[in-house]
């Protein structure tokens, strides 16, 4: 080969190889290939509950102005339609790149989702940064499933005006809070002397009905989940005792057993006090008929909240996992993750966050945190059985029913639920 044809061969290859990077640039990225990285979509299947969504725009804005070979496509679903919208995308092939979801749907599609600690420094590593009552929601076999964007507490919201007619002081310290018998000492007084026409309301659902039996030592399944534990003494004298607050006149029946909502009772200025989640204080924000604060819950054998909160999954075969994992690790940092549960009125899960300058509130969360930061490790255990747990959760609220009015015993009501939980766990094992 001559000298010429040899620089012409050369140019040729060189050519080629400049050709096929190209396409293979375009087809990696779906698109035009960018310099700062391929082009890439994310798809972002999120509900909201209040302004959270507004937050969200805002700091996707952020991260788009960072990485501008990113677009964050939101897509906007009703609570109700959530689980229906994520099947319906992976069966059809087409999984988003991530989604905002609850522990309700968390352990159902464990299996589709990405590891994100396996990027991050490792299991241990990645959820050291989150409170460790969060933990079995979102860890499963070993895989952080998703990473929490905000933890939620049941906790004690009281009605400070009558409290203060009546002359009782709340705990103001987690030193010295009341015990339970203590604490209906204190809302009798509140109803007597104060002009309460109840002492307490109480949300109708099994999940805020658990936070006594937590703090009586109780629990709905075994640590391993093998069996059934609500049955036993704790949990009997959980029930019994929640049955004497509404025997008693403290609590209305008219909540647990008439279907009457809580928020608008405590709403009224007739109530002493409602135990429930901390986003009630986002709810109640606009009263201006009364003062109202958040104080510490009573305590039996123990204290205890019961956790929740909302996450964000990275989904596999979305064929942009490394780009939904870096985006979901931008949104959890502690700089990031402040902003939006300060702006949202909601806790941080990140222990780094535990106080934040919230504008309105922020004594309040700090108790709810602290309530958090106390609570038992069953009541995570319990509820991230979420294959488990709406199986029996129905059942439990209907025979707390039917235990306070008498209908049937505690230990009758409970060894029938029991039942019922062991009953779907040999389900799952098979």
């Amino acid at each position: 080969m001559n000298k010429k044809m040899k620089v012409i061969s050369i140019g040729m290859v060189m050519v080629l190889l400049t050709l096929t990077s190209a396409a293979c640039a375009k087809k990696e990225s779906g698109g035009e290939a960018e310099a700062g990285g391929k082009n890439v979509k994310l798809d972002f299947v999120w509900f909201s509950d209040g302004n959270e969504g507004a937050i969200m725009k805002d700091i996707i804005k952020d991260y788009e102005a960072k990485n501008t070979n990113v677009k964050v496509n939101m897509i906007e679903v009703p609570y109700k339609d959530l689980s229906t919208k994520l099947k319906t995308m992976i069966a059809g092939g087409e999984p988003p790149a991530l989604a905002r979801i609850s522990t309700t749907e968390l352990g159902g599609f464990a299996k589709q989702a990405v590891d994100l600690s396996e990027s991050n420094g490792g299991l241990e590593k990645y959820t050291g940064q989150f409170v460790d009552s969060l933990k079995p929601f979102y860890v499963v076999n070993n895989k952080a499933v998703a990473a929490p964007m905000d933890v939620t507490a049941n906790g004690l919201i009281y009605n400070k005006t009558l409290f203060d007619k009546a002359g009782v002081k709340v705990p103001s310290s987690p030193d010295n809070v009341w015990t339970w018998d203590e604490f209906s000492a204190a809302l009798k007084q509140v109803m007597e002397k104060g002009g309460a026409k109840y002492g307490l309301v109480w949300d109708f659902t099994p999940q805020r009905w658990s936070t006594i039996l937590y703090q009586f030592g109780g629990s709905l399944m075994s640590p391993d989940g093998a069996k059934a534990t609500i049955n036993n003494e704790a949990g009997v004298q959980a029930v019994e005792y929640f049955k004497k607050l509404h025997t008693d006149g403290i609590a209305p029946t008219s909540v647990w057993l008439g279907g009457e909502n809580p928020n608008n009772l405590f709403r009224s200025g007739t109530v002493a006090a409602h135990l429930a989640g901390n986003w009630m204080i986002s709810n109640y924000k606009d009263i201006s008929n009364f003062e109202w604060g958040v104080t510490y819950m009573p305590k039996a054998k123990q204290r205890s909240s019961v956790p929740g909160g909302k996450f964000a999954m990275a989904f596999k075969n979305s064929g942009v996992e490394k780009e939904a994992t870096d985006f979901i690790n931008y949104i959890t940092t502690k700089e990031v993750n402040a902003k939006y549960t300060q702006e949202a009125l909601f806790l941080s899960p990140r222990k780094d966050n535990a106080k934040l300058d919230y504008a309105f509130g922020k004594e309040m969360m700090e108790v709810f945190s602290n309530e958090l930061n106390n609570t038992v490790p069953a009541a995570a255990e319990d509820w991230s059985k979420q294959t488990i747990v709406p199986k029996f959760s129905n059942e439990l609220k209907k025979t707390i029913s039917e235990i306070i009015v008498g209908k049937i015993t505690g230990q009758a009501g409970l060894d029938k639920v029991a039942g019922l939980i062991d009953k779907a766990i040999g389900e799952e094992k098979k």
